[in-house]
């Protein structure tokens, strides 16, 4: 999955204006969050766990306006505990937003 990073980036420009250690504060929130969530649903083994977890994501994902994660964790929340190509995937997207920082 490619990040789409307009929409984010635009959320993160409007709350910190041009205040740069608000911004790198802003983005290290996230990712710490990201980092967690994503951490919780790979060591998730019942559907609770998971879907509780990929909630969350989606949380995130709606509240810093980054589609692309929201779209990930409703596929997350169809999927089964564990799968492999939603962890992927969730990988690979964590990367594309590390590299904001």
């Amino acid at each position: 999955m490619t990040m789409d990073r307009a929409d984010f980036e635009a959320n993160i420009a409007a709350a910190a204006g041009d205040d740069q250690a608000l911004r790198a504060e802003l983005l290290a929130s996230f990712a710490s969050s990201l980092d967690h969530q994503i951490d919780l649903l790979r060591r998730s083994r019942c559907d609770g766990n998971w879907e509780v977890a990929a909630r969350r994501l989606k949380s995130l994902g709606v509240s810093f306006h980054a589609s692309d994660l929201a779209l990930l964790a409703d596929e997350a929340l169809e999927a089964a505990p564990g799968d492999p190509v939603v962890l992927r995937k969730l990988d690979r997207l964590n990367l594309g937003f590390a590299a904001l920082a």
